[in-house]
């Protein structure tokens, strides 16, 4: 099983998700994927997450990108599980404090107002250490929002594709996507 979650301000809707779960789709294995709608809220992000896998049984493979990265690190962390990290935010309440105000999600989500309670949050979900291990790092040179430098020397150890360019979106995803799916086959 692999719980896709996305990105700040992003959705199911994104193209990364609808990318995995149409390959997934052509390969008959689509009950294989889900990706649940992530509140804006971190606590509502935990327990949304917590509840959907609490939904499928084992084995599951979190993939996170961005915000979905730094939330699938601390399910991975505590419920001992895998997880595939595209561009991961390591520290969100240091980097998306720039965005403190009114936000919309791109996929036309609720507004809602980003504040310091979600920085808070979000810096109580933290980790210092990781068991690299359980990470299939991948990042794009070119992200424009994240310094993919922290996030290679984060997870060092884990298994990682440091792309040559691209941007935060991770414009190379689509070539990936059997290598996404080969780490989550050795996690069975």
């Amino acid at each position: 099983m692999i719980v896709y979650l996305h990105g700040f301000n992003s959705s199911p809707k994104s193209a990364k998700a609808r990318a995995l779960e149409k390959y997934l789709e052509k390969r008959g294995e689509a009950a294989q994927f889900v990706c649940p709608q992530l509140p804006p809220r971190p606590d509502m992000a935990v327990a949304t997450i917590d509840a959907e896998l609490a939904r499928h049984a084992r084995p599951i493979t979190l993939v996170g990108s961005s915000l979905g990265g730094f939330y699938a690190t601390w399910f991975a962390e505590k419920r001992g599980l895998r997880a595939v990290l595209i561009n991961p935010a390591v520290e969100p309440h240091v980097g998306l404090r720039a965005h403190l105000g009114p936000q919309q999600g791109f996929d036309g989500g609720a507004s809602y107002e980003l504040t310091e309670d979600y920085l808070h949050q979000w810096e109580k979900l933290c980790l210092d250490a990781v068991h690299p291990t359980r990470y299939f790092l991948l990042v794009e040179t070119g992200d424009e929002v994240l310094d993919c430098g922290i996030a290679v020397a984060k997870y060092r150890g884990a298994r990682q594709k440091v792309v040559q360019g691209g941007d935060h979106s991770f414009a190379s995803f689509s070539e990936h996507i059997p290598l996404i799916l080969e780490f989550a086959e050795t996690s069975v």
